[in-house]
């Protein structure tokens, strides 16, 4: 293949932090695997091959173009050490088992939606014909309620990204769960096609993503 017409592939992570964060003991949601897929990286010199960049941290104002402020306040400023002051807001945006306070939570959430608004920002400028972000993909979070461990909508806020610049997304989730927090940003617009493919059914979380959910009004086929 020549080099001019050869991919540019971005890829987003921070060697620092990201794999430092921990849900907690015995919670399925593991980031320091993000630490082992970065060495294997750099194990099988893919390095080479791309251009890595750390994301920027998200600022409430990008996170506010999908997410309520109150929730994004929330997220700020509990702690593990002041979340017994939290109550209500732990149970009114879910936070609890599933979806925990831990040390680091903000930046992490900030981490990690930072790297899809990147990758998103590289695409439409033309920078980067692929751009990857790991650490991203947290489907199941609503504008106002965290779920199936997930915070903060990365994919949400960089499909708004992308169409700041493109008419049309496509969205393809291969997670066996349903995309849920995508598909319900975007049920009723036609600028963006969310296509899930998902295990469903048993009451398999979250339990939405029936091959019959098409979207309504202008969204609906989209």
């Amino acid at each position: 293949m020549a080099a001019s017409s050869k991919r540019k592939v971005t890829y987003f992570h921070d060697a620092d932090t990201m794999g430092s964060y921990y849900y907690g003991p015995g919670h399925p949601m593991k980031p320091h695997r993000l630490a082992m897929t970065h060495n294997l990286i750099l194990s099988y010199h893919l390095y080479r091959k791309m251009e890595v960049c750390r994301p920027h941290l998200a600022t409430d104002e990008e996170m506010l173009q999908f997410h309520a402020a109150e929730y994004v306040d929330f997220l700020r400023r509990v702690t593990p050490d002041n979340q017994p002051d939290f109550s209500k807001q732990l149970q009114r945006f879910t936070v609890g088992d599933d979806c925990p306070v831990f040390d680091g939570l903000y930046d992490y959430c900030r981490l990690y939606t930072g790297g899809s608004i990147d990758g998103a920002m590289r695409l439409n400028a033309g920078t980067a014909d692929v751009a990857i972000n790991w650490a991203g993909g947290l489907h199941h979070a609503k504008r106002s309620e965290a779920s199936g461990f997930c915070y903060v909508n990365d994919i949400v806020l960089a499909i708004l990204q992308l169409l700041k610049v493109h008419a049309r997304v496509l969205y393809l989730d291969i997670d066996i769960h349903h995309g849920d927090g995508v598909e319900e940003a975007f049920f009723t617009t036609d600028r963006v096609m969310t296509v899930s493919f998902h295990k469903y059914g048993d009451f398999f979380f979250p339990g939405t993503g029936d091959v019959k959910d098409v979207g309504i009004r202008a969204g609906k086929y989209y």
